[in-house]
């Protein structure tokens, strides 16, 4: 059963910094696209970052760039979000997703609150 699970969230201090992690069960990593996407109170989904982990390209949202860095590290099965430079904006409930056929798999989600 395809499983993910995240971890690292919190509450942190605005300019803080916190890494998310998200550990894959019932899959290896091959080549398979993996997305962090975070949901603000309130407000839509939205994507966050995203990589690949076959041939380890990223891709980050504009208000990512500079502050986000995406890794992967295939012997533990894990994707990590680096998050600089927080902002109370960024506020929200992050997710993990991979991109499977037939539909994707969805992490539990794992809160993250920039406040002072």
């Amino acid at each position: 059963q395809v499983q993910l699970v995240e971890s690292g969230g919190g509450l942190v201090q605005p300019g803080g910094s916190l890494r998310l992690s998200c550990e894959a069960f019932g899959f290896s990593f091959s080549s398979y696209w993996m997305y962090w996407v975070r949901q603000a109170p309130g407000k839509e989904l939205e994507w966050v970052s995203a990589i690949n982990t076959g041939g380890g390209r990223t891709f980050y949202a504009d208000f990512g760039k500079g502050r986000f860095t995406i890794s992967q590290d295939p012997a533990k099965n894990t994707v990590s979000l680096e998050m600089t430079s927080l902002k109370p904006d960024d506020t929200a409930v992050y997710f993990c997703k991979v991109a499977m056929s037939p539909s994707d798999v969805w992490g539990q989600g794992i809160q993250v609150t920039v406040s002072s």
